[in-house]
């Protein structure tokens, strides 16, 4: 299994490098383009339609934006593409190494839904491909000119899509598959529609052709849906972290509270970047993340709602054969050293909620992932975290002969 781990590790650090280089060209130019003031008279002969000048990095730079192009196509032009391609790809890469080669591990939770592994990678690949059909579609339709409709719309389809997510999958795969159809619709407005407007102009350039404006409102238009995403989507990425969001009863009521309040945020940003300061803006999408917290974290589960949950059934279920010696052993070693955090009412001082959402109160919860138990307690040696509960060789090797007898 060495070859999976430093497959994910390679994979996720380079998904990460090509993100921050896409996240931070995208945030750059947005800024830059806010920023553009109105030039001098020369200039605007020339066909600039804004400037700027920034000082970085021990010099001083000067930026111009023209109102269609240049007059001669430079030797030199600069695109930025890779940075949304590479991003996506590594990020479809893991996505199928962790999640669909994975996926009884990591994706299905018999506890929302008892899927194949089959079944479960067709429903993801559905929502990522068939939501960014529905996306093309609305922004292509007469929809399109209409923004405040438009982001209704989008939020419409991001919450379908987090209510089917989360009553499939694991609370993990959930938000990791609505993240994915962000990110392929960020990475789709930069292959659909910002690359072939910049080909046109660029030709049209070229070949001494009157330039569109339409394309560039086009393109920018995209360039704007990505901004607003992005914030949404940077929760999504660090959100296996935090358990409490996406093993919440009403995870994608969580996660689409979240993805709204942050893109809010967002817009403090954009407002501040053409001289609009409303500091209200920042303040009230504080007041909404504290009340998110809040919320997620109060009122706790009434007994009615625990008793029925499956982590609160018996540990072995009345009409299960007798566990075996191996398994008994393996059952009582993990009872000792994981069911502390790994529980539906963890014990450990640190956790409030199981970490990952992984519970392993019962033997079927057990035997539901026994090979993430067998990876992480037999050949990675990195669980219980820090070892904390003393857990011996003989208590790993236990759990190895009960996963390979």
């Amino acid at each position: 299994m060495a070859w999976f781990e430093w497959s994910s590790l390679f994979i996720r650090w380079f998904h990460v490098i090509a993100g921050v280089a896409w996240i931070g060209a995208s945030f750059y130019f947005i800024w830059l383009d806010n920023n553009l003031r109105t030039p001098p008279k020369w200039k605007q002969d020339k066909g600039i339609k804004g400037d700027l000048w920034a000082v970085h990095g021990g010099g001083f730079y000067e930026v111009a934006k023209y109102q269609r192009g240049p007059e001669k196509m430079p030797e030199t032009l600069h695109w930025f593409k890779w940075e949304a391609y590479t991003t996506w790809l590594s990020g479809f890469l893991l996505l199928s190494l962790i999640y669909y080669h994975g996926a009884s591990i990591y994706l299905i939770d018999p506890n929302v839904m008892d899927l194949t592994p089959q079944d479960a990678i067709i429903r993801g690949l559905g929502l990522i491909f068939g939501g960014l059909f529905i996306y093309e579609g609305a922004c292509r339709s007469a929809l399109g000119r209409y923004p405040t409709l438009f982001g209704v719309f989008l939020l419409v389809l991001l919450g379908l899509v987090s209510y089917l997510a989360t009553h499939w999958f694991s609370g993990r795969g959930a938000f990791i598959h609505v993240g994915a159809l962000v990110g392929t619709i960020m990475a789709g407005n930069v292959f659909f529609k910002i690359m072939p407007a910049q080909r046109l102009m660029v030709d049209a350039v070229t070949n001494n052709k009157e330039i569109d404006p339409a394309w560039g409102l086009a393109a920018k238009l995209r360039s704007v849906h990505n901004n607003y995403l992005t914030l949404p989507l940077l929760f999504i990425m660090i959100s296996n972290h935090y358990p409490m969001t996406f093993q919440h009863p009403h995870a994608w009521a969580v996660l689409m509270a979240i993805g709204i309040v942050s893109a809010w945020i967002r817009h403090y940003f954009n407002l501040k970047h053409v001289g609009i300061s409303r500091p209200s803006v920042l303040i009230t999408g504080a007041i909404g993340m504290l009340l998110i917290a809040g919320w997620v974290s109060y009122p706790k589960a009434t007994h009615n709602e625990a008793s029925e949950h499956p982590a609160h059934q018996s540990s072995i279920s009345s009409n299960q054969a007798p566990l075996n010696d191996a398994e008994q052993r393996a059952f009582d070693v993990i009872q000792t050293h994981c069911a502390n955090c790994h529980s539906a009412k963890p014990t450990d001082e640190l956790f409030v909620v199981a970490p990952l959402g992984l519970m392993l109160d019962s033997w079927q919860q057990i035997n539901a992932k026994a090979p993430l138990i067998y990876q992480r307690a037999v050949i990675n040696k990195d669980m219980p975290l820090m070892n904390k509960t003393g857990m011996t060789e003989d208590d790993r090797e236990a759990i190895r002969q009960w996963f390979k007898p």
